[in-house]
């Protein structure tokens, strides 16, 4: 067709994951270990039910356009983040957070640089805008090479920079530390930070928006915080580059009740913290679970709730999705690069839920 945009003609979609939990009854989905999307296999903090139905008590908000700009969840984010106000904004979505930057901060024809293999759905956005993406991989042990990852910089002189921190899949992690020496070695760069994986980790750049103009950073309350189905995410930046953007964001997007539920989740930070000691907890089991079959699959270290496995071949890989699918449990196959083909990678919830995956997993090598 001539009719769409040049760039989407020949353009790779982004991959999806199953979503058959939507198929399955409201009172069976407990039963669904959905493990594919990295969203947080617990429902949220109970204040989240307390705040939402006190506002579906007074439905007369329905017929309006949401707030445009909320002060109680601006401050909350700021408290949260300990930015100033002017360096936080909210956004229905990281993704759509992702879509104000790459109009914002990139051209048609520009170079924009992905360490990876990474977050897919950022490259589809930039090529969707017209950007040459380049990436620079992680060695195919998934371990890190600055060295050749500041060559390919230099040699492509991107225009951004994408870092997913803790990366998704491969769960790597690269400190502060590092990430400033590259604003500082790359001061006509811009790097977005991606930190949607942050509550895990626990590390962050958060700081360096308030020294540098060349960087931002986003996140998402769809992990940690359980909100995934609300769809809310927020910038930091220094006060300049969050009005740039600001230019551009339609400040109604964020739903009535996206933004009360992020209230409610944000007012309750212990809720949220338990969670993440449960998923460390639980993903210290199922690792050491899986060293029972060395000889037939690699679980790589990770600062997100998820892990990576690598298996022998991709048979045994395909072999093992089919087989946890038919026990109701879903993991993410991966393959945006020939380095994760032979890979699958596993969100981590409580232990109870990991020993269910465990359990599944022994039945499937047990019939080997």
């Amino acid at each position: 067709m001539k009719f769409p945009n040049k760039y989407l003609r020949n353009l790779k979609p982004y991959k999806l994951a199953s979503h058959k939990i939507w198929a399955v009854a409201p009172g069976q989905r407990a039963e669904v270990l959905k493990l594919d999307w990295n969203e947080a296999t617990v429902p949220p903090s109970p204040k989240v039910f307390e705040r939402i139905s006190r506002l579906l008590a007074e439905p007369c908000f329905f017929n309006l356009y949401p707030k445009t700009h909320n002060e109680e969840l601006i401050a909350l984010l700021a408290a949260y983040t300990g930015l100033d106000e002017s360096q936080v904004q909210y956004f229905a979505s990281s993704d759509a957070l992702h879509e104000y930057v790459c109009k914002v901060f990139i051209s048609v024809g520009d170079p924009v640089m992905i360490l990876g293999p990474s977050y897919d759905n950022f490259r589809l956005t930039c090529e969707a805008n017209g950007a040459k993406v380049f990436f620079s991989n992680y060695r195919d042990d998934f371990t890190f090479d600055p060295e050749t990852f500041e060559s390919d910089i230099s040699a492509k002189e991107p225009a951004v920079v994408y870092i997913c921190n803790p990366n998704n899949p491969t769960g790597n992690l690269l400190p502060e530390c590092y990430i400033e020496a590259l604003l500082n070695q790359f001061p006509d760069t811009f790097f977005l930070i991606d930190e949607a994986y942050y509550e895990f980790a626990g590390v962050s750049c958060k700081d360096l928006v308030t020294r540098y103009d060349n960087i931002l950073i986003s996140r998402t309350m769809s992990k940690a915080f359980a909100l995934a189905n609300f769809r809310i995410g927020y910038l930091m930046g220094s006060t300049d580059n969050v009005q740039f953007v600001n230019r551009i964001r339609n400040p109604k997007n964020v739903s009535t009740i996206a933004q009360e539920a992020a209230i409610a989740a944000l007012s309750d930070l212990p809720y949220m913290r338990d969670y993440v000691d449960q998923v460390h907890q639980g993903m210290a089991f199922f690792e050491e679970a899986m060293r029972r079959y060395v000889d037939r699959l690699v679980t790589f270290p990770s600062h997100g709730n998820f892990l990576l496995l690598r298996f022998v071949s991709r048979d045994e890989r395909n072999a093992l999705i089919r087989y946890l699918a038919q026990h109701d449990i879903f993991v993410r196959e991966t393959s945006q690069s020939p380095s994760v083909q032979d890979c699958f990678r596993i969100t981590c919830g409580t232990v109870p839920q990991m020993r269910r995956v465990a359990a599944v997993i022994d039945e499937y090598y047990a019939g080997k």
